[in-house]
Parts: C-alpha cells; sequence; structure tokens
C-alpha cells in the first residue's frame, strides 16, 4: 500500500498550529471580554489563563502523539483508548460537520471581508458564487504535495504574525496612546449584544476565558497529519509547546497595544460589527487602516481555510484506512502523495453546506460535542499510560498528572456552561453525532476488533479498486 509522504518540518508542523489558530479572535474578541471583566488588566488575565489551558492540552497532545504519529490524531487516541465505537463518532464528527461545516463558514466570513475591501460592491449571488470558488480553490491546493502545502503555510503563518506583532507594536511607536489606561474601567461602555449576565463577576471572567480560548482553539490540528511530519517522536511536541508559546505571546502583546490606544471604555463601546483591531489601526493610519484591517483579517481567515481542509481531510482519510468508511478514501495519489478522495470528500461537503447556508448552525450546535471529544483525548493520557504501560513514550507530558487535569478541569466547565446556557443546542449537537451510529454499524460489523496497540501504527489495508489518481 502507498504510504503518505513525510514532508513537514518542525517550522512548517508549527505554522499549521499558529496559522490555523490565528483567525478573527484575537482582532475582535477584546471587546466583548472587556465587557465581561472591565478592566483590561482582567483582560489580559483571561488570555492568559486561557493559555495556559491551551498549554496544559499541548503538552498532552504532544505525549500522545509522539506515541502513535498515525494520520488522524485525536481519532486515534481515542480509538486506543475508548474504542472503535467513540472513535468513529469524532472522525464523523470532525469530517462532515466541525471540519467541512467550518470551512464553509470560514470561506464565507472571508468573502464578507473581501466585500467590506471593495466597500460592499457585491450581490448575495456573487458572494455565494465566489464562496464556491474559494472552496474549489483551496482544495486543489490541498491535493498538491505536504510539502508545498507545508511551505505555503508557512508563509502565511510568518505574514499573520508580523500583521498580529506589528498592531501591537506599531500601538506604542505610532499613537499618542497613555498607560493610564490600565487603571480605567470599560463597565460604562455600550457592549451591544453582551448580555448582562455575563458582565463582571466570576461569570464574567468565565466568559472571557471562554472568549479567549475561542481565539486560542485549532492547535490540535497538527496531530491530524502527524504521519506526515518528519522525525514525528521529535518534532511534534516541540512544534505544539512552541506553538501554543507562540500564540500566548502574541495575543498578550496585541491586547495590550489595544489598551495602550484605546480607552477600555472606547474598547467596549466597539460596534458589534467592527473590529477592535480596526478602530486601533484608524487612529494609527486613519482612513488606510479600516482598508488594512480588512485586507489583514481576509488574509488571516483564508490561512485557517487552508490548513483545516488540509488537515481535516486526513481524518476521513484514516477512517477508511480503518475500514470505517468507504476504502476508496484511503487511496494516495502516486505522484503527491496525498489522500486525493479524502481531500475532495471534504471540499465537496464544505460546498454542499455552502449551498444550504445551514453551517452556521450546525458549528453553534455542536460546541458541546466538541469539548466532549477534545476531554475525551486529553482523558486518553491516562488511560494509555495504564492500558500501555511498556509502549516507548518519546516525549511525556510535563506535570503529570496535574496538568492533563488542567485542561479536563477547564473543559468540564465550559461544557457544564456550555448546557447551562443552551441547553436545547447542546443535547441538538449530542443528537446530530448519535446519528452516525447507524453508519458505524453498517462499516464495523464485518471489521476483526481491535486491541489498544493496534491504533499504535499504521494498519495495512488492499489497494481499492479502479485507477489510482
Amino acid at each position: 500500500m502507498r504510504s503518505l509522504a513525510r514532508g513537514l518540518t518542525l517550522v512548517s508542523a508549527t505554522a499549521l498550529i499558529v496559522g490555523n489558530v490565528i483567525g478573527t479572535g484575537v482582532f475582535v474578541k477584546a471587546r466583548v471580554m472587556t465587557c465581561n471583566v472591565g478592566t483590561p488588566g482582567m483582560v489580559l488575565l483571561a488570555y492568559a489563563v486561557a493559555g495556559v489551558f491551551t498549554l496544559a492540552g499541548a503538552l498532552t497532545f504532544a505525549e500522545l502523539s509522539a506515541m502513535m504519529p498515525r494520520a488522524g490524531g485525536q481519532y486515534n487516541f481515542i480509538g486506543a483508548a475508548f474504542g472503535r465505537v467513540w472513535a468513529f463518532l469524532f472522525g464523523w464528527m470532525e469530517t462532515l460537520i466541525d471540519g467541512a461545516a467550518s470551512v464553509a463558514a470560514i470561506a464565507m466570513v472571508f468573502i464578507i471581508f473581501f466585500n467590506d475591501l471593495v466597500g460592499g460592491a457585491l450581490s448575495p449571488s456573487e458572494a455565494r458564487l465566489l464562496t464556491l470558488g474559494t472552496l474549489v480553490a483551496v482544495t486543489l491546493l490541498s491535493l498538491a504535495t505536504v510539502h508545498a502545502n507545508g511551505l505555503l503555510a508557512t508563509v502565511i503563518t510568518v505574514l499573520k504574525v508580523l500583521l498580529v506583532a506589528g498592531i501591537g507594536i506599531a500601538a506604542f511607536l505610532f499613537s499618542d496612546g497613555a498607560w493610564s489606561h490600565y487603571a480605567a474601567s470599560g463597565a460604562a461602555g455600550a457592549c451591544e449584544g453582551v448580555a448582562a449576565s455575563a458582565r463582571l463577576g466570576m461569570t464574567g471572567f468565565g466568559a472571557a476565558v471562554i472568549g479567549a480560548l475561542w481565539s486560542y482553539n485549532g492547535w490540535a490540528v497538527v496531530s491530524f497529519v502527524a504521519e506526515e511530519i518528519r522525525a514525528p517522536e521529535r518534532t511534534l511536541p516541540r512544534a505544539l509547546v512552541a506553538g501554543s508559546m507562540l500564540l500566548i505571546g502574541l495575543y498578550l502583546l496585541a491586547n495590550v497595544g489595544y489598551f495602550y490606544v484605546l480607552s477600555p471604555e472606547a474598547v467596549a463601546s466597539v460596534a458589534a460589527t467592527s473590529s477592535v483591531a480596526g478602530e486601533v489601526l484608524v487612529r494609527l493610519l486613519g482612513a488606510g487602516g479600516a482598508a488594512l484591517m480588512s485586507a489583514g483579517l481576509m488574509f488571516c481567515s483564508f490561512g485557517t481555510l487552508h490548513s483545516i481542509n488540509l488537515t481535516v481531510s486526513r481524518v476521513p482519510f484514516a477512517m477508511a484506512r480503518d475500514g470505517l468508511l468507504p476504502r476508496t478514501l484511503a487511496n494516495i495519489s502516486p505522484r503527491t502523495r496525498v489522500p486525493t478522495r479524502a481531500v475532495l470528500l471534504l471540499g465537496v461537503c464544505s460546498m454542499g453546506f455552502t449551498l444550504s447556508g445551514t453551517f452556521d448552525l450546525l458549528t453553534d450546535l455542536i460546541v458541546f460535542a466538541l469539548l466532549f471529544f477534545n476531554g475525551l483525548a486529553i482523558a486518553a493520557v491516562y488511560v494509555l499510560r495504564r492500558k500501555l504501560p511498556n509502549v516507548p513514550r518519546p516525549y511525556r507530558v510535563w506535570g503529570y498528572p496535574a496538568v492533563p487535569a488542567l485542561f479536563l478541569l477547564a473543559t468540564l466547565y465550559l461544557m457544564i456552561n456550555t448546557l447551562i446556557a443552551t441547553p436545547g443546542r447542546a443535547l441538538a449537537g449530542a443528537g446530530i453525532i448519535a446519528l452516525g451510529l447507524p453508519v458505524y454499524a453498517f462499516y464495523a460489523r464485518r471489521l476483526p476488533s481491535v486491541r489498544p496497540e493496534d491504533w499504535l501504527g499504521e494498519r495495512e489495508v488492499p489497494e481499492t479498486d479502479g485507477p489510482q489518481s
């Protein structure tokens, strides 16, 4: 059977993490978070706490990824620890709902920013066509070699880092800001669309941490392409830790810059349809700042779109190779060594969501399920240390067992908060995931049982019928 090519280096693997995570959150979340907690210091504390939670998760994934550097990442961790049915349900959700629906949503956001850049000249039908065209382009890019995509991800990430860091640094170099802003409060700000129940106190701080965690979301995608990383036992832990630390530093720098330029009340009064970073750039550059921000947001959303499309496609590939989806999806191109049919599946599904217009609803509905599966993947480190005590672990999570527990406690808090705040959506999301059970039963009925150790390496399957891509 053809194998995937190990074309990703430490730099490109780290770039996939950072490039995927830096989307729109760091540019817009300061407004809501200021309304949640009131002061700049508390906003920075919320970002730091969320960063610690993210680092705890990254350190745990470093052990699991280095131990089983197999395409699909969390799919394998969950399968080895909790069984094939849970692995399938994660893959079902990640491929057809979270992955494809998120790609569709981000492509639409990309076109929204483009429309802002051209002064709102696009009609709804033109925006829809451009969204589909964007999805076609990104899918075609993902069919290139993983080495080429790694280089592209690196270039995009370097530019993203320069944008975020540049805003933070420029705030001090080119504005007439004031350090006194850090001692002020934003409680009197307009806080458009922020519920009173999510303002100030422990509830508000919890809401701010959730907002910050959303800005960090996506750091785990590098585990999906573990089988395409050079020397994964060394590279994966380094990429996960380096990427997380870089993100924490960038986010704190950017937010320190925002509050130097704008008072907390001004930050809290930014319109819900605008971004705090955009307001800062307008102060620094005048009217040209708004256009620069639209271009920057457009660029950042495209980078996230590229990294999600590239990495998530490895989940259906891994499932098909294990016999849990049609075997044809395990096909690997002899020329590019890429799972072409799995890439095309993700592209077609995302286009379908774009045409249906249901992607925003679906991504909202599965937040609870996402938290559950993330927690399940982290909990796998405890289970596998017991089930597979003698398996080589090139990296062991620092601070075990406390560090994984920190992430699990944060996840549990967020799950409870989500269940209380939107119980209908949480239960509906669980119902959508459960729809995968009949599909699992169909594919698993003839498969042999698997042991935890079977998830550690590639399980060979025959070449798929028909011509190879």
